[in-house]
């Protein structure tokens, strides 16, 4: 509610309808003067923040101490006093994804190269020393020593020949221009899908060639940026999961489980910002009993799930733990589908 004065006029600002009070029936706007003070914006400004504040604080203790009831407050109508589900989800997802990602930055020196040359990585060949050196390169050249110049040739001739291959086996293609030539020609009869993953293949391979580190840094890199997409789109997946469970309870629609859903994953994104910032203590204090902590909170996310079912559809402990496990094993099942999904959407875009 605004401090600034009522107008006198009864015509709404917003809509032009006659005002009969402080508020348009028809719209709901205030009827008060237009014009603002800094003072004003300021309180106005507070009072917002306030509202927001108060009504969160007391969505987020219902929603972690009372699993399930405020799902059920929603289906019952009852929506005034709480959060709306949405601005709920986007307010907490965005959190969660903000510290998530600060978490965990992928550095290309996590992923060395596999290749090898009789057991020893490049690394390895390189840190020997003189006599060592002469004696594994003989080994490799007929018994002929090799500069570290020659090994480098020698090495850099069989990274070309073996390749680097992102996906799929190695093709024997040079480019994409001799593989159009031999589509042309028809000795190659690749479906429309299978030569477009050939296409990507060979870019993929002729940009990165011996370089996986750098691969598996920017494929992580693009999975993890479309994580807040994938759990996004598994929500109505989940939704419809839990719609098929409890098909014969007509009382709870799609979007109450839907709503369910919503609730299950904000509740889920708070307890994983309690594990984040206990990993992230750990890493610093070297506390190893933290771990006990975290894996605590993760079992209760589980105990959660289960408590939050049987409260909100009210069935009995029997049957609530039969579609409990039958739920936990649909929802991984669908994780892995969209996460083999945004896998290749996310080759495809680096």
């Amino acid at each position: 509610m605004s401090h600034l004065p009522l107008r006198k006029e009864t015509n709404c600002l917003n809509c032009g309808t006659t005002v009969i009070g402080k508020y348009c029936h028809v719209c709901g706007q205030e009827n008060i003067e237009p014009r603002e003070t800094v003072w004003h914006l300021i309180i106005h400004f507070f009072n917002d923040v306030t509202h927001f504040d108060g009504k969160f604080f007391l969505t987020l203790k219902v929603l972690l101490f009372k699993p399930g009831f405020l799902s059920k407050e929603y289906m019952n109508g009852r929506r005034a006093t709480y959060l709306n589900p949405i601005r709920m989800y986007l307010f907490t997802s965005f959190i969660f994804f903000l510290v998530f990602f600060s978490f965990i930055p992928i550095k290309e020196g996590k992923f060395k190269n596999n290749f090898t040359i009789k057991g020893k990585s490049f690394e390895q060949i390189d840190s020997l020393s003189a006599p060592d050196f002469n004696d594994f390169t003989k080994a490799l050249n007929h018994g002929v020593p090799m500069s570290r110049q020659q090994f480098k040739h020698f090495s850099d001739s069989l990274k070309n020949e073996d390749g680097f291959v992102v996906f799929g086996q190695k093709k024997h293609y040079k480019s994409k221009a001799e593989f159009d030539s031999l589509v042309a020609t028809g000795a190659v009869n690749d479906s429309w899908l299978k030569r477009q993953i050939t296409y990507k293949e060979l870019e993929l391979n002729e940009k990165y060639q011996d370089q996986q580190g750098r691969f598996f840094k920017d494929f992580l890199e693009s999975l993890l940026h479309h994580f807040p997409q994938m759990l996004f789109i598994s929500l109505p997946f989940v939704a419809l999961l839990l719609k098929l469970l409890y098909s014969r309870r007509k009382k709870f629609y799609y979007v109450s489980h839907a709503i369910f859903t919503i609730h299950l994953y904000v509740f889920v994104f708070i307890v994983m910002l309690f594990i984040m910032g206990i990993s992230e203590l750990k890493t610093i204090v070297e506390w190893n009993w933290l771990n006990i902590i975290n894996n605590l909170f993760t079992i209760v996310i589980f105990f959660y799930l289960y408590k939050a079912m049987r409260n909100f559809y009210e069935q009995k402990r029997f049957k609530t733990i039969i579609k409990y496990i039958l739920f936990l094993f649909s929802f991984f099942f669908l994780i892995l589908v969209l996460f083999i999904i945004f896998a290749f959407v996310s080759i495809f875009q680096i």
